[in-house]
């Protein structure tokens, strides 16, 4: 009789059973699992550069709104400066070794000495000879001159501030000035009571050596004998440094054309 070639187990053996594949080696291999990296954002990154873009932002708005700050007085006109006063001295004035009796104290314009007195942002002690003075009008200065009986050493020092070091300046007291503070350039004139009072400044920036506004434009401010040692208010005509000659003793009427000053409110 047959053997009954069943295998033990009772199942049969198939194609799919252990014995067909070989055993262990006939299990089915699985892919290994992909190890996915999610890429971070530099969020630190961004918001440093956030930061400093801000930052940058807040610093230029900052310098913009101090530039405007500082220009918000500036003015582009004579017509702008309240209170100042215009005259009509004509260019080429005679020079003078003689005393000179000027219309307008301080003296704006007119006859006046071969010598210039220093004005490269020059500060005197002293009252400065006017034909001097005027002299210096006439290449562009600004002179600014104060009543020492009316002014603190305060104030002095807040006008020298100003005119120290800038060429085309020069500072000076004026004995019996009807005001505390006067300014002059050639043909203009300025008088104030306060050195706080912002048209010095104004006067000053605008006139001090503007070509449209003086007859010698180009002409030196530099006197430095002068500077050493200035001639003082009714001293005599002295030869001191450099000089525009011809010269001559008999001085034309120094005599100026007033006209109205602006029509603005001081501030």
């Amino acid at each position: 009789m047959a053997k009954d070639r069943t295998p033990a187990s009772g199942k049969p053996a198939g194609k799919g059973s252990t014995a067909s594949k070989g055993g262990a080696a006939g299990k089915a291999r699985t892919r290994p699992p992909v190890n996915v990296v999610t890429p971070q954002r530099p969020w630190g990154l961004i918001a440093a550069a956030i930061a400093v873009a801000l930052f940058a932002a807040a610093v230029l708005t900052y310098a913009v709104i101090k530039v405007n700050e500082s220009k918000a007085d500036d003015v582009e006109s004579v017509d702008e400066i309240a209170g100042l006063q215009s005259y009509d001295y004509a260019a080429g004035q005679d020079h003078v070794t003689t005393p000179v009796q000027y219309t307008e104290s301080p003296p704006v314009g007119g006859a006046h000495d071969g010598n210039w007195a220093d004005c490269t942002g020059t500060v005197y002690d002293v009252d400065i000879r006017h034909e001097n003075a005027v002299h210096s009008l006439e290449h562009g200065a600004v002179w600014i001159t104060y009543n020492p009986d009316e002014v603190s050493d305060a104030d002095i020092a807040t006008l020298a501030e100003l005119v120290d070091g800038e060429s085309g300046r020069m500072l000076s007291p004026y004995a019996g000035l009807d005001s505390p503070i006067s300014l002059q350039s050639w043909n203009h004139q300025l008088k104030v009571d306060s050195a706080d009072d912002k048209r010095i400044k104004q006067f000053a920036d605008f006139l001090t050596r503007n070509g449209d506004f003086y007859p010698e434009v180009g002409a030196s401010c530099e006197n430095p004998a002068f500077k050493a040692d200035p001639l003082v208010a009714g001293d005599a005509s002295t030869p001191v440094g450099p000089s525009d000659m011809p010269t001559t003793t008999t001085p034309e009427a120094a005599t100026g054309t007033e006209t109205a000053p602006a029509e603005t409110s001081a501030p």
